[in-house]
């Protein structure tokens, strides 16, 4: 942006939000240049700060009439890339709009702005015995409007499912600054659930303002279980096992050796560290259906060859097992320098082969991987771990980790179980989906973004230019060419 533009759109959205609403300082906006996926860096050239949906309003109708690209920014916890100014321009950070505007207990209802952190809902509403369910790993840091744009999961998935079961409404401020209301306080409005196509649309539709929430009364009993295992493969068999019987745990996670390594020495949860991975099996509900299912599940660990477990003698101990497990992204700067962080799914009776192949890409290209995973819906995050330091390296990371996206899809699975798309995983669209699919996704993004001006370069692949040695796009950054041709996708574009 040319540097007198620069300073009068800088001089607009401080007459929307004041001078100490709008980031221009080029130190200050380093902090804004990327998002927890630190591969990918576009620094903004402004940063605003609004504090209410009025101030939004008027920075979407000031950034259309001025043909400014913008993006809006949560908590930056994010893991695609998707929040990222890949075309500068403005970013819209939600962080002071972080209010509880709302409390409906008898209707089991809260509203929150996006800026609200994930935890802070629940420790508001703890009082009156209620929860909100969504409960990524970064819940002490990520924001609910972040979590809407991902569609996040988390450790409690496979039961109480994702961000999308549980948001019932939502006030969106659209990319030329109209506001629109989607859903309400009922479960089921009539009307085009338009609710549940906002969610998940990686922040390219609209700007979330306000948001509606479902809240849940706490269960009655909660019994946290550790199986520790000589391998993966009988922890993953245990998974499939506890599944086939027809129980629903709350959450079942697993880690690997590596995983619980680096764990270990970050947050000492008592994960022993000569395991070949520990599974957390969270049982909830009342009482006697919880107790009843301790036996059920542990005999079906015993059938798996666990070596131990351990059952939470109480909340401190229960807590303590899922800081672990939470930490776990965290604490890898514990063993390695750098990692690289995957999300894919898979069908769950296809872990064990997964791992394998896992393990032999990793022999490949002697990168070590710490496996860290939503087991029960199947979601996979390898940690790829490189020096980025070394020559190399990281083009190594990224060529394993294709390799990694290409054979879940084979498998059945799927690009992306709770990180999104973003600027990651655009370019390994076309694995899954057909031009002709894509191109519906477009019409889609066009009814609500027609000028293409919010978060642009995210979701969809880019063009021809991509696969050209060293080529620069659109979002001003290199591409690698060496993505594209392991994933077999260079002749498509």
């Amino acid at each position: 942006m040319e540097r007198q533009r620069k300073a009068q759109l800088a001089a607009a959205l401080m007459a929307v939000v004041g001078q100490d609403g709008v980031i221009t300082d080029e130190d200050e906006l380093r902090v804004y240049e990327c998002d927890g996926l630190t591969i990918f860096k576009a620094r903004p050239e402004l940063v605003v700060l609004p504090r209410t949906r009025e101030q939004v309003e008027a920075v979407a109708r000031l950034c259309h009439r001025e043909r400014v690209p913008f993006v809006a920014r949560g908590a930056g916890t994010g893991l695609s890339g998707g929040a990222l100014a890949l075309e500068g321009g403005v970013m819209v950070g939600l962080n002071r709009m972080s209010h509880i505007l709302e409390v409906d207990v008898p209707n089991q209802r809260a509203v929150v702005q996006p800026g609200m952190v994930n935890v802070w809902l629940s420790n508001k509403i703890a009082g009156d015995n209620f929860y909100y369910a969504p409960d990524p790993a970064s819940q002490t840091a990520c924001s609910i409007g972040g979590n809407i744009a991902e569609n996040s999961g988390g450790v409690h998935t496979p039961k109480y499912g994702v961000t999308v079961n549980h948001v019932v409404g939502l006030e969106v401020v659209l990319p030329d600054g109209e506001v629109v209301e989607f859903g309400g306080k009922a479960l089921d409005p009539p009307g085009y659930d338009l609710t549940g196509v906002f969610v998940g649309s990686e922040g390219t539709f609209g700007i979330c303002t306000k948001i509606t929430v479902r809240i849940l009364r706490k269960p009655e009993a909660v019994k946290t279980l550790m199986g520790v295992f000589e391998s993966i493969e009988d922890a993953s068999n245990t998974v499939s096992d506890i599944v086939a019987a027809g129980i629903l745990p709350a959450c079942v996670e697993m880690m690997d050796t590596l995983s619980i390594q680096a764990v270990e020495k970050g947050v000492r949860a008592g994960y022993p560290t000569d395991a070949g991975s520990v599974l957390l099996v969270e049982l909830d509900g009342p009482r006697a259906e919880v107790e009843a299912l301790v036996d059920p599940v542990s005999r079906l660990m015993k059938q798996n060859k666990v070596r131990e477990i351990r059952i939470a003698k109480d909340d401190a101990e229960r807590l303590l097992l899922w800081k672990g497990r939470k930490a776990a992204f965290a604490a890898m700067g514990q063993i390695s320098p750098d990692y690289y962080v995957q999300d894919a799914v898979i069908p769950r009776t296809k872990l064990p082969q997964i791992l394998r192949e896992i393990g032999a890409f990793s022999d490949e290209y002697k990168l070590r991987v710490a496996n860290v995973f939503h087991a029960g819906d199947g979601n996979l995050h390898p940690l790829i771990l490189y020096d980025g330091r070394n020559e190399g390296e990281l083009h190594k990371a990224e060529e394993m980790g294709a390799k990694i996206m290409r054979r879940c899809i084979e498998l059945g699975g799927s690009i992306t179980g709770e990180h999104g798309v973003g600027r990651e995983k655009r370019d390994y669209m076309p694995l899954m989906y057909t031009p002709a699919d894509l191109e519906a996704m477009l019409k889609v993004k066009r009814v609500f973004n027609p000028d293409g001006l919010l978060n642009p370069g995210k979701i969809f692949p880019t063009t021809k230019g991509c696969v050209e040695a060293g080529a620069v796009g659109r979002d001003g950054l290199r591409y690698r060419p060496h993505r594209l041709e392991v994933m077999g996708l260079a002749q498509r574009f």
